[in-house]
């Protein structure tokens, strides 16, 4: 299915990350699209404003983008930890950066006139491989005076931890050290595949993105595919990342998917979620109506009740303290497999909660 609008059809979307992927089956996919190089570069000068760049290249990465920093953030405890022996045995190095930003090329917009704050920030992570801004949007970023950047072959068809994640930490970057930005609308976004990256990025990054747009896709957090980054971003996530859900009336699957994540959102104390269902839209990027919902919406979060979310925490601690306490009992009585199974499983629902005593219980089994 094409998506289509009055100035650019863009390609249908494909789903890249692989329905139930335990922790140790994500680090070989991992360390594959991690052994890359890269080339130093120099920053920039700003460029031109109130019009759109559609060819800009960057020069400067960021300790973010770097492959140790995506480990830590992107993957769960138990799949980190075993990246560096599986690097050893490859017989390779890890490089310090995935991406050589010199040899990318990002579609940048930046309004005329800059708010008095600073300008906001909304990164976009594509589907399709263009770095394209998508009709109409231009009227709504002047509006809100909102930069807008998106990577070139950044597609489904590309790895999200060597290209598509570190491809829009680049762009933040450059961007953030080009032109005055407020750092309270430094916001991630996509459409569809590009969607689920994006809220990715916004669950590993919270100190950077205070929000997403979720454009028709979404997946459970806390469930295999999306793990848990560690505990202090964790918590930064809960306490000020708000989530906008914003999917066509008639996009029925990725209603339910937005359901889902809602859900998994609130069993680990996430609260500050919007949807915003366009009238009789499909699958489809938002018009500029529905980009002007979602801004607005961003610029507005609600902070958590404290009490909900202390309340919240608590009962994940303890349920986490409990499973732990189910590892120790068979460890005891020798069932080394089970412990592992479940020391698998609470991974993959805590993810960076149950750090580092995750881990730790990993090293006892053989």
């Amino acid at each position: 299915m094409a998506v289509d609008s009055p100035a650019l059809s863009f390609p249908a979307t494909k789903i890249v990350y692989e329905a139930g992927m335990t922790a140790f089956a994500h680090v070989r996919w991992a360390l594959a699209a991690l052994l890359v190089a890269l080339l130093p570069g120099a920053r920039a000068a700003p460029g031109p404003v109130g019009t759109l760049r559609p060819d800009v290249a960057f020069d400067a990465v960021t300790p973010l983008s770097s492959n140790a920093e995506i480990v830590r953030r992107m993957l769960s405890p138990l799949a980190g930890a075993a990246i560096p022996g599986a690097v050893a045995r490859s017989g390779k190095t890890l490089a310090e950066q995935p991406i050589d930003p010199r040899r990318e090329r990002f579609a940048v917009y930046v309004p005329a006139r800059a708010p008095a704050a600073g300008y906001g920030l909304l990164v976009f992570v594509p589907p399709w491989e263009e770095a394209a801004l998508p009709p109409g949007w231009a009227g709504v970023l002047d509006r809100t005076g909102v930069i807008f950047v998106s990577a070139a072959r950044s597609g489904n068809d590309a790895s999200p931890l060597s290209r598509r994640e570190p491809l829009a930490l680049i762009a933040a970057a450059n961007l953030m050290a080009r032109y005055k930005v407020d750092p309270a609308r430094v916001w991630v976004g996509g459409f569809s595949g590009g969607s689920r990256v994006a809220m990715r990025l916004a669950l590993g990054y919270p100190d950077l993105f205070r929000g997403a747009v979720l454009n028709a896709g979404a997946d459970p957090i806390g469930e295999g595919r999306v793990p848990l980054p560690p505990k202090d971003l964790f918590a930064t996530f809960q306490a000020r990342t708000r989530l906008i859900y914003a999917t066509g009336a008639r996009d029925g699957g990725a209603l339910a998917e937005d359901d889902a994540s809602m859900s998994a959102m609130r069993r680990s104390c996430v609260f500050d979620l919007v949807s915003q269902v366009g009238a009789l839209a499909g699958h489809r990027v938002l018009d500029s109506g529905g980009l002007g919902r979602a801004l607005d919406a961003l610029a507005a979060p609600a902070r958590p009740d404290p009490a909900r979310l202390a309340a919240c925490r608590a009962g994940l601690k303890a349920a986490l303290a409990a499973k732990f306490r189910q590892v120790d009992a068979l460890l005891a009585q020798g069932r080394r497999g089970e412990a592992r199974a479940l020391l698998t499983r609470i991974d993959q629902r805590f993810g960076g909660l149950a750090a580092p005593r995750s881990v730790e219980a990993a090293r006892r089994l053989p």
